[in-house]
């Protein structure tokens, strides 16, 4: 697997895959259901990924957005491709509220709505939470992609 999955936790923050991109529930969340999509191809530029990767990700972005928005009922959602750091091809997936959520008991707010999401806000969710969504996330998934 690439490094960039690794670094975001890939396997124990996997909640999605398929043949050419894995979906994965960021460590450190800016929003409440913030994701990881990120090519399993070994490409460093968002051009030289394979055409079937580039039609998959119709299909992955496609139940990520109907699986969060069934989930969390998110009001925008926000892909980021920086690829400053994590140098293999990926998205950050920031669902973003226009207002508070709550989720397992808990108050998720989107601090920076509605302006541009900062990624370095994100902090990891408690851990009985994250697994919660994970869990959650894995079969709204599922049922996304029926």
């Amino acid at each position: 697997m690439n490094r960039t999955a690794e670094k975001f936790g890939y396997p124990g923050t996997l909640v999605a895959e398929w043949s050419r991109w894995l979906v994965l529930l960021r460590p450190a969340q800016p929003t409440l259901g913030s994701l990881v999509l990120v090519c399993r191809e070994p490409a460093t530029r968002f051009g030289a990924i394979s055409a079937e990767a580039a039609a998959e990700l119709r299909e992955a972005v496609a139940a990520v957005e109907r699986a969060l928005g069934e989930l969390l009922r998110f009001d925008k959602i926000n892909y980021l491709m920086l690829m400053m750091v994590d140098p293999d091809v990926h998205f950050h997936v920031i669902p973003r509220y226009a207002s508070v959520r709550r989720y397992a008991d808990e108050e998720f707010a989107d601090a920076c709505w509605p302006g541009p999401p900062d990624l370095t806000r994100g902090a990891p969710l408690p851990e009985a939470v994250a697994s919660q969504l994970a869990r959650d996330l894995r079969s709204a998934l599922a049922a996304a992609r029926g």
